[in-house]
């Protein structure tokens, strides 16, 4: 069958039904499709009946899908066996680059987060043996679940023939021309998008902060270091940035923000009748806070993050699920069998003997504390060797009530554990406190943290050694997301370290990152 044959309504592998193009490539449609088995949107590729790089397309469909970044647009199914080869792919609900960029230039440091997680993305890809080749501002999206994802990654070159003598150069400069355009709103490359053009000059396009004023010295030159490396040694210092994996590195200690996306273009759907999952829903950015698994994305109503609840989990909560749930029901039947047989004892017990008192107070009865948000009055960067500010002056975005800014550790080569026994955030409470818990919110993905509350606050200079007789260690656990973490007994103490013991890979550079915190005692 040919894909000339394809109606909306069709469906493929009695699975998924087609419901609308959204745009053709030569022989290969892409369509926005239903997962019926899963009643979630999906997006599928159909090829024509001899188009010849179908099985460059499902070959590279199939090798995306082992890239473990989740920034990376999932592959679900391929098959080039098919009556109708297909390549079934995540539907991205949210904001291209594209879109974002209709209301203006962002900001810079809004415009590094954005194309710094592209690159990271982009980095997985090329470790895996895959590449893009084809980087517009259309591949970069921002989904309304608030997660960063980069679209084609294989597929797209696959789909177009494309064959380069060096991919990496290539994909270095695409994500140059993706940051050019995010920090000007004009588009320096030579592929076809809807943005203006940038400016020309008798070397090509200008730099960017020849474009637009305010642009900061580092981005501007990483900018003209990847996307116009002719320019390079005539207005920037530096070699050309000509891998994904260097433009990270040029990017680890540039100061970064997540971008809010504008509203998605359409809502997520509802789950059809019958189902039971809520597979590919988001919720909206409108409602409250929701974080990302990489970045953590913040309220889009001011106020609304300070009213939401706290979650109030814990690693151990995870893996001991089932056993209450099987326990659960045997508790039931042994207190059943209990309080039947203290309910005969008591009928048997002599009249005189005597009850316990009304009077007394239980455990349960005993009103539990009032917590309260303690002041923080100063905060730092913390690094036991004292051989980095750890960026310290943007500590006090860690706790200024706005989860869109951060505060970052440097970004390190090796894990914890290898150069340092950790890093961490200091922050001072101006006088001793009783502290109980803290409110942290750190991006989705797994942190190895240690609370550290004490009196004394330790040197720059301390080894670990020190570091844990003068600053005990009061909770230690993981951490993802929004977490209430609830010291094991109130410790009081005028400094608390939030202190990274272990950080993931962040496109090979080790970093911890706090969005917000909030120390709680009386």
């Amino acid at each position: 069958m040919s894909t000339f044959l394809i109606e909306p309504g069709a469906k493929l592998a009695n699975r998924y039904r087609l419901d609308d193009v959204v745009s053709e490539t030569g022989g290969a449609t892409r369509w926005k499709a239903t997962d019926e088995t899963l009643a979630r949107p999906v997006a599928v590729w159909t090829f024509t009946e001899g188009f010849p790089r179908t099985s460059e397309a499902v070959r590279a469909a199939r090798a995306t899908s082992r890239i473990p970044d989740s920034r990376v647009t999932q592959v679900f199914d391929a098959d080039d066996m098919a009556p109708v080869p297909y390549v079934v792919e995540e539907w991205v609900i949210g904001s291209s680059l594209a879109d974002l960029l209709a209301q203006g230039p962002m900001e810079p440091e809004r415009a590094a987060g954005l194309v710094t997680e592209a690159a990271e993305a982009i980095t997985a890809a090329h470790q895996g043996g895959l590449h893009h080749l084809c980087l517009t501002p259309d591949k970069l999206m921002w989904s309304s679940g608030g997660a960063v994802k980069v679209t084609g990654i294989g597929v797209d070159a696959a789909l177009l023939g494309t064959n380069v003598q060096d991919p990496a150069a290539v994909d270095a400069q695409g994500l140059g021309h993706l940051l050019y355009a995010a920090l000007t709103g004009h588009w320096p490359g030579p592929q076809q998008s809807s943005l203006p053009p940038a400016p020309q000059g008798p070397g090509g396009p200008v730099p960017a902060d020849q474009v637009r004023p305010g642009i900061t010295d580092p981005l501007a030159g990483i900018s003209t270091r990847a996307a116009l490396p002719q320019l390079v040694g005539q207005v920037v210092p530096g070699p050309p940035l000509t891998t994904p994996a260097a433009f990270c590195q040029a990017m680890a200690d540039v100061p970064r923000l997540i971008p809010l996306p504008v509203s998605p273009a359409e809502p997520a759907p509802e789950p059809e009748q019958g189902t039971s999952r809520r597979t590919g829903e988001f919720g909206s950015t409108g409602t409250g806070p929701r974080h990302s698994e990489r970045a953590g994305a913040t309220a889009a109503a001011g106020g609304a993050a300070a009213a939401s609840p706290r979650s109030r989990r814990r690693s151990e909560q995870h893996s001991t699920a089932r056993k209450a749930l099987t326990w659960g029901a045997a508790g039931l039947l042994f207190i059943g069998v209990v309080a039947g047989a203290w309910t005969v004892g008591s009928m048997m017990r002599p009249s005189d003997e005597a009850s316990p008192s009304s009077d007394s107070t239980s455990e349960e009865d005993v009103e539990s504390v009032d917590l309260s948000a303690l002041e923080i009055t100063d905060s730092s960067g913390f690094d036991p060797l004292g051989d980095g500010s750890e960026h310290g002056q943007n500590a006090p975005k860690a706790y200024d009530g706005n989860h869109e800014t951060v505060w970052n550790t440097e970004g390190y080569q090796d894990p914890m554990g290898v150069t340092k026994a950790g890093v961490g955030l200091l922050l001072d409470l101006g006088q001793s406190q009783e502290v109980h818990e803290l409110d942290l919110t750190v991006p989705q993905n797994n942190y190895g943290i240690q609370v550290r509350v004490s009196d004394t606050r330790s040197s720059t200079e301390v080894n670990d050694e020190t570091l844990n007789s003068e600053m005990p260690v009061a909770w230690e656990g993981q951490v993802s997301g929004e977490e209430t973490i609830e010291l094991d007994e109130p410790v009081s103490g005028q400094y608390v370290v939030v202190w990274f013991t272990e950080m993931p890979s962040d496109g090979g550079i080790y970093r911890g990152t706090v969005h917000e915190v909030e120390v709680r005692g009386v």
